[in-house]
């Protein structure tokens, strides 16, 4: 009995602290009200489902083909099965030829885990808001994607296991980026006839008369 209550008592003692531990690994991007977040969502995401969540936030300049799988080992004692761990690089090379860059990483720790969660929608999440032209300023985007994304991981997760999280955020981001696309093709199309096709035809059909 007396056994039975210390390991209670202990119990209540570390639970706090393991629910309290940080999510994020490495940071070089986020704003003190994103790093909140994303640990509140990670809390959730461990407590609900046994899964922890992990973000490695960062703008090194990581060369074409760099892999993030070798990279993450150096993360492996920071970490505890079973885990996914997110990879934000924004200023990672994609290609030699254009200057493309910015990659996102998805490591779980199992193939159990990687079933949890559909890549591309993670990947999107986070990807679509850094892509949109607006005039945000590129440190908000970043912090809005791997809020965006870290948020879709741990629904992805949850969903696949019938729970329903409460601290993550609706993505309503994605709605608006499909809106914004669908301005910015009209408006696209529209300079393309004013300036460019509409004088052309205007052209052929005053010379055919």
């Amino acid at each position: 009995m007396f056994k039975a209550t210390v390991r209670a008592t202990l119990l209540a003692l570390v639970l706090p602290l393991l629910l309290n531990a940080t999510h994020i690994l490495k940071d070089d991007i986020l704003k003190i009200e994103a790093s909140q977040l994303i640990n509140e969502m990670g809390d959730e995401l461990f407590a609900k489902t046994g899964i922890n969540g992990y973000v490695i936030a960062t703008n090194e300049y990581y060369p074409v083909g760099f892999n993030f799988v070798e990279y993450s080992k150096k993360f492996k004692k920071d970490m505890s099965k079973p885990y996914v761990l997110f990879i934000f690089a924004p200023q990672a090379k994609i290609t030699e030829q254009a200057d493309m860059k910015g990659r996102v990483g998805l490591i779980p720790s199992s193939d159990e885990v990687r079933s949890l969660y559909d890549y591309n929608r993670v990947r999107d999440a986070g990807v679509d808001v850094v892509a949109v032209k607006d005039s945000n300023e590129e440190e908000d985007k970043h912090n809005i994607g791997v809020l965006q994304a870290f948020s879709e991981l741990a629904d992805n997760i949850a969903e696949s296991k019938g729970i329903e999280l409460t601290k993550t955020i609706p993505n309503e981001t994605q709605t608006m980026v499909w809106i914004l696309r669908f301005f910015i093709y009209i408006g696209s199309i529209l300079v393309l006839w004013i300036y460019v096709i509409r004088p052309r035809y205007m052209r052929m059909k005053n010379g055919s008369k």
